[in-house]
């Protein structure tokens, strides 16, 4: 592993808590960059796309002529990692998205946004999530999706109680309903480096 570069991980920058996910990443020796030009993607072997506003991070996505060259990106095999509003952007059907709303795709997935109610309805839980192993992980929902429908090709990585998926992974592609980048616990990030590393 010694001298072997860093591997570049992008964080789209449009919107959202991007300076958060590029602090976990570089905390994990990766050479996180934030991304907001098609220029930039171009140069990175895998992206995180942050919480934030879906309706928003869709609307500047294509006004910085962003939004195309991300889906070729997804569709080209790049690892992608979505979170709460990323996953949104990633799934193929959005169920209650605003007039116009688009999203890029590539997670054969119907999410609903703010699954679960306003700001105030946000929560935090501890989550069994098998493939990163014990203990069981801090999630923290603010303003959370949820996945509602999924085709055979995903694979649910976690569940609520109630047998709501809020994690998935397909190929590629990782999304969580919830903010890791916020509790200090780094094993999704870990598990999408992995994911770069073996790409």
């Amino acid at each position: 592993m010694a001298g072997k570069p860093a591997p570049i991980v992008g964080v789209l920058a449009l919107q959202g808590d991007f300076r958060e996910h590029i602090a976990v990443l570089r905390s994990l020796g990766a050479d996180a960059r934030p991304i907001r030009r098609p220029e930039e993607l171009a140069e990175v072997a895998g992206l995180v796309i942050p919480g934030g506003e879906s309706s928003v991070m869709d609307k500047l996505s294509r006004t910085f002529g962003l939004a195309q060259p991300l889906k070729d990106a997804i569709r080209s095999g790049l690892p992608v990692y979505g979170t709460c509003a990323g996953l949104i952007m990633l799934a193929d059907r959005l169920l209650d998205g605003i007039n116009g709303q688009q999203t890029l795709g590539g997670l054969d997935i119907a999410v609903r946004r703010n699954a679960f109610g306003s700001q105030l309805d946000s929560f935090e839980t501890d989550l069994e999530i098998p493939v990163l192993g014990d203990p069981p992980l801090h999630a923290v929902f603010i303003r959370a999706p949820v996945v509602e429908e999924a085709g055979a090709s995903v694979v649910p990585l976690a569940t609520l109680a109630d047998g709501r998926v809020v994690a998935v992974e397909q190929g590629n592609l990782l999304g969580t309903s919830f903010h890791p980048e916020m509790t200090g616990d780094t094993r999704f990030h870990e598990h999408f480096l992995r994911m770069i590393a073996a790409a």
